[in-house]
């Protein structure tokens, strides 16, 4: 298997893992997968980031939000999601939308109040919401080297 594969994999299951213990499991020297980060980070490595249980925190209302506004409110609806405080991801979506953005609320009225206020300031055309119930599976992709994806 390929030694940035096997790196990211055990970066992926736990980014703050020692060089030492990453290079045990992968029989790689601690030099080579210190290099492979570094040359890695800003290019492969966007950003070294923790996965937060946000109910945790007291922010219990979360939404996957598919949004399409009219052509000349565009650009004023992507610089008001892109600056919003409780908009945690935003996607460039296709198949009649603009974008999708997860949202994280402290409560459902203070979602609603989002959903609403979107709707009223920039005349969008179409909106589906999907309410997170719950996480069942997050942010496992290459966290392991036994599954390897097709193509790689």
């Amino acid at each position: 298997m390929d030694k940035n594969v096997l790196i990211i994999n055990e970066l992926r299951r736990n980014a703050r893992e020692t060089l030492t213990n990453i290079s045990k499991r992968t029989k790689i020297p601690i030099s080579t997968i210190y290099e492979k980060i570094k040359s890695s980070e800003g290019k492969l490595i966007l950003k070294h980031t923790s996965l937060i249980d946000f109910g945790k925190l007291g922010f219990n209302a979360r939404a996957k939000i598919m949004v399409k506004t009219k052509k000349e409110s565009k650009a004023d609806l992507t610089a008001y999601l892109l600056k919003h405080e409780n908009i945690n991801s935003m996607y460039k979506i296709n198949n009649g939308y603009d974008y999708m953005v997860e949202c994280i609320f402290s409560n459902m009225k203070e979602l609603e109040d989002f959903i609403d206020n979107v709707d009223d300031r920039f005349g969008l055309e179409r909106k589906e919401v999907y309410y997170i119930i719950d996480d069942i599976k997050r942010e496992t992709f290459l966290a392991d080297p036994q599954i390897i994806p097709v193509g790689m």
